[in-house]
């Protein structure tokens, strides 16, 4: 780095001491096309934390400007410097000795012949590279142009947007155009959306594929202006206002108490990490409802006060302790636009319909297309996986990745994958089996669709072949969802229930066998909290650890029931749903909480994210609703395990 300096010195010297002996002050560079500032000096200065003069940051581009010259020569695309030379009938002598000598002798007699009375060419827009990435809301009704947008994969996990706008150094993102996406639980998923100023630039990013961010190379693909509109895209008042302050460092705050007010998240910040404009810099993110998330974002104007914020992590605020992250404005409008979305359980009045994303397929059949991974890390996720296999991630199918639960519904170590072929599913197990992932080694196995549905469905894979699913696992078998009778017909269109569906049906002396058997229909989301896959590649973002769902029209409620003969019957029973349980809460302690109300293990459903883990809620069934009701004002607010449990009556 020590070199580079002095060489720049050097440089800049020697360039000042002719521009004196000329009468002037100021000069442009002019360089042969963008590619040599653009894409070498700024983004490899910027690995080295090397600072660049401010002359390098404007200059002006032979090949653009010899076009606007001479319209009539080739694209500028097409341009170089011999093609120019040969244009105008300049002879270039290619055997100088020294590296780039002739190139530059003939740039410097090309500008000579575009500066002369016959063509009189004045030079004046340079381009520009600027300084640093600038932060700022976006709005849903803005038009993004789809040739302007990427995306980034296989960002780290602690990058932030000025990470991104750094391993771009040299191309000019526009202002607010980077958008870190966020997986189903509210995290990072390591991909980002980035919005450049023009089509000129994007595609200059493209060429940044599979180029490295500290240890990890990132691939670059193109998205589009509606993709970059949907996760950083915002509608809400509160939002623009709160952005509006511009050169702002966000901070999101994560598992804030319910109770938290903002005089008690000033307090904890405390004076050395003043908040810009007190109250007003903070943001408590909301359920549609008003109830809290235990999210907020703060806005802190300069580097040191974020810096002193983020030394607070995991401290602790009440009786929880608080997880404070670098954030973005887009990120800011994401988990916005998120929660006030849809709540996790609907209390609407009427009838809803499931919002079912777009139908995955799972393999079926002999054919060995499939992996199955043995012996992962029970903290290991997706990505994870998807780092672990490499260059190989390229061949796997869409939604490809299924992580296996027990029946509590945590990781049991196991994963399958879809593969495009049995030749990769083969090279696969080839290459990556009993390679290390963290601190163990991991089985690879090819094997078929076939064998991969048996263990998806509860079945278990060994050496001695195939046992089929249990009749009855708890992960498989929720309280039944009873909505529709046997002669009821259910299209998938029209799958309806109400917020009673939650509820398992009444417990009668006799469960007479001429009574019709119940049909249970499952949601596909709502299937996942159960079922033994839970997550798939690539996954889009949805909502955080919410279920999403829509207002059924009556038309609908009155067509389904028209079509069926069968009205929709109501279940006894009330439901109440517990908030801010601690994660290693079982049936057992919420028993305990609830002892003396008549329930038991059919009467609890504890809730889980689409990793597979505790998500800190819980369904419980009681069996009147004045029970409920009674409980709720009863118990709303005390401690199990140390947290502070809220109640609500679904």
């Amino acid at each position: 780095m020590r070199a580079g300096c002095k060489m720049q010195r050097v440089f800049i010297q020697l360039v000042s001491s002719d521009l004196k002996v000329l009468g002037r002050s100021s000069y442009t560079l002019c360089s042969d096309g963008q590619l040599l500032i653009r894409q070498v000096l700024h983004p490899e200065t910027s690995k080295k934390n090397f600072l660049l003069s401010d002359c390098f940051y404007s200059f002006y581009d032979l090949r653009k400007e010899f076009h606007t010259c001479y319209p009539s020569s080739a694209a500028v695309k097409d341009q170089t410097i011999k093609t120019m030379a040969e244009y105008l009938g300049l002879g270039t002598d290619e055997t100088e000795e020294d590296f780039g000598v002739w190139q530059v002798k003939t740039m410097v007699a090309i500008i000579f012949s575009m500066l002369s009375e016959s063509c009189n060419h004045i030079f004046t827009e340079p381009e520009t590279v600027k300084y640093k990435y600038e932060t700022g809301p976006c709005s849903k009704s803005e038009t993004v142009d789809n040739e302007t947008v990427i995306r980034a994969r296989g960002l780290p996990w602690q990058s932030s947007d000025q990470d991104i706008a750094r391993f771009f150094k040299g191309l000019n993102i526009a202002k607010g155009g980077v958008a870190l996406c966020l997986n189903a639980q509210g995290r990072r998923n390591g991909e980002a959306l980035v919005r450049f100023v023009n089509s000129e630039q994007r595609d200059l990013a493209l060429e940044r594929h599979k180029h490295h961010m500290g240890s990890r190379y990132i691939e670059v693909y193109k998205a589009t202006g509606e993709e970059f509109l949907k996760i950083a895209g915002g509608t809400s008042n509160e939002v623009a206002q709160f952005l509006s302050k511009e050169n702002q460092v966000i901070i999101r705050m994560r598992g804030l108490p319910f109770t938290a007010t903002q005089e008690d998240v000033l307090g904890f910040l405390g004076p050395e990490c003043p908040v810009t404009g007190g109250k007003e810099g903070l943001l408590f993110v909301k359920y549609p409802d008003g109830r809290p998330t235990g999210d907020a974002f703060v806005l802190f104007s300069c580097e040191e006060y974020a810096q002193n914020a983020l030394k607070k992590h995991k401290e602790i605020l009440g009786k929880r302790y608080i997880e404070l992250f670098r954030s973005t404005a887009a990120e800011v409008q994401q988990v916005l636009n998120r929660y006030m979305s849809t709540p996790l359980i609907p209390t609407l009045p009427t009838p809803i319909i499931p919002v079912i994303p777009p139908p995955y397929t799972i393999a079926t059949g002999s054919i060995r297309d499939c992996v199955r991974l043995r012996g992962l890390p029970y903290t290991a996720g997706i990505d994870d996986i998807l780092e672990f296999m490499g260059d190989a991630t390229a061949d796997i199918k869409p939604h490809g990745v299924h992580m296996v639960l027990n029946q509590q519904g945590r990781p049991s170590g196991d994963a399958f994958i879809q593969m495009k072929s049995a030749d990769k599913a083969f090279m696969v197990a080839q290459k990556c089996h009993k390679k290390m992932m963290k601190d163990r080694y991991v089985e690879v196995f090819q094997c078929s669709g076939e064998e991969m549905n048996f263990v998806l469905m509860g079945g278990t894979l060994n050496r001695s072949g195939l046992s089929p699913p249990p009749c009855k696992l708890p992960c498989l078998s929720p309280p039944a969802y009873a909505a529709f009778q046997t002669a009821a017909v259910i299209p998938a269109e029209a799958a309806l229930y109400q917020p009673q569906a939650l509820l398992p049906a009444a417990r009668t002396p006799q469960a007479s066998a001429a009574a019709p058997p119940t049909v249970t229909y499952y949601p596909a989301q709502a299937a996942q909290l159960y079922m033994n896959y839970t997550a798939y590649y690539p996954s889009p973002p949805v909502s955080p650890t919410t279920v999403g769902y829509i207002a059924a029209p009556p038309g609908a409620v009155a067509a389904a029931a028209t079509a069926t003969h069968t009205p929709i019957l109501p279940q006894p029973g009330a439901l109440v749903r517990m908030q801010g349980l601690p994660y290693n809460t079982g049936m057992k302690e919420i028993l305990s909480f609830f002892q003396g109300y008549q329930l038991h293990t059919d009467s609890i459903l504890v809730l889980y994210n689409f990793s597979g883990q505790p998500s800190g809620e819980a369904l419980v069934t009681f069996p009147s609703l004045d029970l409920a009701k009674k409980a709720v004002a009863e118990k709303n607010g005390q401690l199990l395990g140390g947290h502070c449990v809220e109640l609500y009556l679904v």
